[in-house]
């Protein structure tokens, strides 16, 4: 993988946490810096943690898949982008004012990651060092999900949908790129 490509794989992984912590940001009465990089680290390790987790699902089942490996990977990021596309249509009129603790938040990561998992598993049939990707992914979302926090109070309701919308994208560009390395079109 190109460190381009790994940069917008990085980037779109942390869409959906980055429309997360503008909630949480819009939840806060006033989101302070070390408010914003805690919730930014919580969501940035368990975002770099799935991947790997992924990645050695899909090692496992690499040689019941290897001749049609890129189009699994292809289907995965296209569904998961499509599903980032759907969340990201959809309209949020209100942001719910509740209180924030350490559990929701970590549950609030841990389902904004279920994705992360999935793309590790796709990962796992192409040559990547999952080890350099799952960190770029982490760094990506805890810088991310920080600002996203920070942000999340003035701009909570406008701008969240816009990041999975984008990332979705980026996700199935990505797809795409695989089965143009694999199969040698275009």
């Amino acid at each position: 993988m190109t460190p381009v490509a790994l940069l917008f794989l990085a980037v779109s992984m942390s869409a959906d946490a980055f429309a997360a912590s503008i909630s949480k940001g819009a939840e806060l009465s006033k989101p302070r810096f070390h408010h914003a990089i805690g919730i930014g680290l919580v969501f940035g390790i368990i975002e770099a943690m799935t991947p790997v987790l992924g990645w050695v699902a899909g090692k496992a089942s690499q040689q019941y898949v290897e001749a049609w490996d890129h189009w699994v990977a292809f289907t995965l990021l296209t569904v998961i982008g499509l599903h980032m596309i759907h969340e990201g249509l959809k309209k949020e009129d209100k942001i719910a004012h509740r209180k924030q603790t350490l559990w929701l938040l970590i549950l609030t990561a841990t389902a904004t990651s279920l994705d992360a998992m999935a793309v590790g598993a796709s990962l796992a049939f192409i040559d990547v060092n999952i080890i350099t990707t799952s960190l770029a992914i982490g760094l990506a979302t805890t810088v991310m999900a920080s600002m996203g926090t920070l942000l999340g109070h003035s701009l909570g309701k406008y701008v969240g949908h816009w990041a999975e919308l984008i990332g979705g994208v980026v996700l199935m560009g990505i797809g795409v790129m695989v089965v143009v390395e694999h199969t040698g079109v275009l």
